[in-house]
């Protein structure tokens, strides 16, 4: 089975002639499914826009990558739909949980799955469901008000399961939490990895939480490294 997420030689550059700088170097690394993977980086080291091509929201500059075994890019578009492709394949967790205000936590993830298709009566019944996997089911029916910080963490981790995708890439999941609750997310990014066999990535600043990884790379000026786990030192340049 391939990796989930293959990353081959992708390069992004902003600009051209004298004005052009390559915001990504040539970089190369897999995801598989059941792994956990972080990525670290200063700003401005291009964690964004690698992040961005991953998301099939930026078109890189040259490269190749392939999703859930399915080649979305190679040196150009390769015809497939992106947004449905990228709807149904990727779940996002963002560092501000943009919640509908107006809607139940029930409500905000079932919304994701009718537009994905779901029928008006399944949707909150597999929303109710999913809530329950992610222990917090006796909240489906509050506003996002009157939950907690970390509550509206799991809603936001809801709606970014709601279709099943096998890639799962979080913005610093754990930056505005406590470190009792940024480690209840780790532990359920990886029961979310390992029992959905999902690619999950989380760009991070927060070193709290890096023994919780499977994988670990680090960008430094565009370029990518794998770093090692027990002495954070990069292990080899991935590009």
């Amino acid at each position: 089975m391939p990796p989930v997420l293959e990353v081959d030689n992708v390069s992004m550059t902003f600009g051209q002639g004298e004005l052009a700088v390559q915001a990504l170097k040539p970089t190369t690394f897999n995801v598989e499914g059941g792994e956990l993977a972080a990525l670290l980086g200063p700003s401005g080291s291009g964690k964004s826009t690698l992040l961005l091509a991953i998301s099939l929201i930026l078109e890189p500059t040259t490269g190749r990558i392939a999703l859930n075994g399915r080649e979305v890019y190679n040196n150009g578009p390769t015809g497939i739909d992106v947004r449905a492709y990228r709807r149904q394949n990727i779940g996002f967790i963002f560092q501000q949980h943009n919640l509908i205000p107006f809607l139940t936590a029930r409500e905000n993830v079932a919304l994701v799955m009718q537009i994905n298709g779901t029928g008006r009566r399944d949707a909150p019944r597999r929303a109710t469901e999913l809530l329950g996997y992610l222990e917090i089911a006796h909240r489906a029916e509050s506003l996002p008000a009157n939950l907690s910080g970390g509550e509206q963490q799991r809603v936001a981790i809801g709606r970014a399961l709601a279709n099943e995708p096998r890639l799962v890439l979080a913005d610093e999941p754990t930056a505005a939490l406590d470190t009792e609750r940024g480690i209840k997310v780790m532990a359920m990014l990886r029961k979310i990895a390992r029992e959905r066999q999902s690619a999950v990535i989380a760009v991070t600043h927060d070193h709290r939480m890096i023994e919780g990884f499977d994988t670990v790379y680090r960008l430094d000026d565009g370029r990518l490294a794998r770093m090692l786990l027990n002495n954070r030192e990069p292990a080899s340049i991935a590009s």
